[in-house]
């Protein structure tokens, strides 16, 4: 068992606090076959027992490209019921965030691809032509009171053009934020980067922005989301999103594995003195939620660990790279 942290000394430079989004009830569904809309709001209900103040509850998409979010209504219609509780809705066109509007959601995510090809298979426009539409999207949230935050989707590595150039993505956040973006958040979509690539790119966008906020959305594909996690953690990174049990992908992007687990993220901070505002027992039981809901066992080491001991300081179990999911995402 590691020692605690010495009382209020946080090594490797760590902030003191993890501002943690729970995406598992739009990116960790979205793939998935439909559950009901009542297993959705016991999963958000869990979800925000355990202490999760920032949820993406759904997605206000195409529901023939994507059925799973095809209820986002009626999910957004209950979630008034927990006013402390920051609710966003990821949507692909201004049509979408009107409809997120509409029901109430004032915290919308609009997606814009780095890069053509997985721009052209997510929501069938070039990056260029889906970047032009910031301007509306933003201008429709902001006469709301809300706030616009732009994800830049395969920031890294696309599945159809390869390595995104780093210019480009620099030149699709410059743009963004000149657009009426309020926030970025880079996107780690086939869960390819690591944490010098993720550092380099973070710089590079941080002096292109400056001033504007920028979290991070990182897949696990190949094992390495924890660890990008805590090198953007000592580079003072805060808002960085997760999904519970690891589950996740993008029915666009070929070879997608699952988010990072919010569940592992959490743990990897209690033990490291960040608070992340959450219970990590809550957590295990939001991911029994979700795998009665899926019917499945879900990739958390943390959930399978937790089985022997909820509080415990338990290891690590299979990744969410071991676990085969459908290959089918809006980001």
């Amino acid at each position: 068992m590691s020692a605690q942290p010495t009382a209020g000394v946080r090594p490797f430079g760590l902030p003191a606090r993890i501002n943690l989004r729970e995406v598992g009830p739009r990116d960790g569904l979205q793939i998935e076959q439909p559950i009901p809309t009542e297993a959705k709001l016991e999963l958000i209900t869990a979800l925000v027992d355990a202490g999760m103040r920032r949820i993406e509850a759904t997605a206000f998409v195409s529901p023939s490209a994507v059925p799973a979010m095809a209820d986002a209504e009626k999910v957004a219609a209950h979630l008034h019921q927990w006013p402390d509780v920051e609710f966003s809705a990821l949507v692909a066109s201004p049509r979408g965030a009107r409809r997120a509007l509409d029901a109430g959601v004032r915290v919308v995510e609009y997606v814009v691809s780095a890069a053509d090809g997985h721009s052209q298979a997510n929501v069938r426009r070039t990056s260029a032509a889906a970047l032009a539409q910031v301007e509306e999207v933003a201008s429709r949230v902001h006469r709301h009171g809300g706030s616009c935050e732009v994800i830049v989707a395969t920031a890294w590595d696309c599945p159809f053009d390869g390595p995104t150039p780093p210019d480009g993505v620099v030149d699709v956040a410059r743009r963004a934020v000149d657009l009426g973006a309020d926030r970025l958040c880079l996107a780690d979509t086939i869960g390819t980067t690591t944490p010098v690539r993720m550092a380099e790119l973070l710089g590079a966008v941080r002096e292109a922005v400056p001033g504007t906020p920028i979290g991070l959305h990182l897949h696990n594909t190949r094992g390495a989301g924890l660890a990008t996690a805590f090198a953007a953690l000592q580079l003072g990174v805060v808002d960085i999103d997760a999904s519970i049990g690891g589950l996740g992908g993008c029915p666009f992007a070929p070879g997608a594995s699952g988010n990072i687990a919010t569940e592992e993220l959490a743990y990897l901070c209690r033990d490291m003195g960040v608070e992340s505002g959450t219970s990590l027992e809550g957590l295990l039981r939001a991911g029994r939620i979700a795998e009665r809901a899926l019917g499945r066992t879900l990739p958390s080491g943390v959930l399978r660990a937790g089985d022997r001991s909820a509080g415990s300081r338990v290891g690590t179990g299979p990744s969410a790279s071991c676990v085969q999911r459908p290959r089918m995402t809006v980001f």
